[in-house]
């Protein structure tokens, strides 16, 4: 959902400066990593996931001229998003609770996190009864990771087959959060694999999805080589979290 508040007039501080300098970095790494995979910037979105920053934080870096945010809680992003004034959109990237379907149908564009069908029809309810067609993706548990949320791959196709029967939500594609570990080539494997799982649905389901949500600040090059749409920057663009 993009947001359009009131216009305030703001001198940019100190603070905003410093953010729109870190997200300027980054798209300079997103390009780059996109230009060596034969592909154009602009096909890579950055998500600046402003979890655990206060709504000051957030309204610093919108007005700095970023607009594209993500949230991992509800309940967080309840809290945040009625302050923030200027045009912005939010995503949900954290993991989706079914009973928070509603406030998540209210408050988000996109909902990354998708990953049963009760949560999916719920979503869908939800959409309905405000007349709105739901943006999502299907997250993957790529590798099968017993700690991690996320369809496994076979299940997340039977998903993708459900979702698209739905009248009021859209599937758009998949997302994945790699594995945590300093193996790069289990790390690439888990981006690879994730495109392979769309590739496949696109086959057996005559779709023509395109997004991949793959990738944070750790590993966001290595997911964009691997065919990430949307990355997942957090800590890079704000500074280090506090979870206090």
């Amino acid at each position: 959902m993009t947001y359009s508040g009131k216009h305030r007039s703001h001198k940019k501080s100190c603070r905003a400066m410093n953010i729109r300098d870190n997200y300027n970095f980054i798209e300079n790494r997103v390009a780059g990593a996109a230009l060596r995979s034969g592909r154009k910037p602009e096909s890579v979105r950055i998500i600046a996931v402003s979890k655990t920053f206060p709504y000051e934080t957030v309204q610093n870096a919108i007005d700095a001229g970023i607009f594209l945010f993500g949230e991992n809680k509800v309940q967080e992003a309840k809290s945040k998003i009625p302050g923030l004034s200027g045009n912005f959109t939010f995503h949900m990237v954290g993991h989706l609770q079914s009973n928070k379907a509603k406030d998540a149908v209210n408050l988000f564009d996109l909902i990354h996190s998708i990953d049963s069908l009760s949560t999916a029809e719920r979503v869908n309810a939800e959409a309905r009864k405000i007349g709105k067609i739901q943006k999502i993706l299907i997250q993957v548990n790529a590798l099968g990771e017993i700690t991690k949320s996320g369809a496994e791959p076979d299940e997340a196709i039977r998903l993708a087959e459900k979702c698209l029967t739905m009248e009021n939500t859209e599937l758009l594609g998949f997302m994945n959060i790699g594995p945590f570990s300093d193996d790069t080539a289990l790390i690439r494997k888990s981006f690879a694999k994730t495109r392979e799982i769309l590739e496949k649905t696109n086959n057996l389901l005559k779709t023509s999805m395109k997004e991949l949500s793959m990738g944070m600040s750790e590993d966001f090059e290595t997911a964009i080589e691997e065919g990430a749409t949307m990355v997942r920057v957090g800590s890079l663009i704000f500074g280090n979290r506090s979870y206090t």
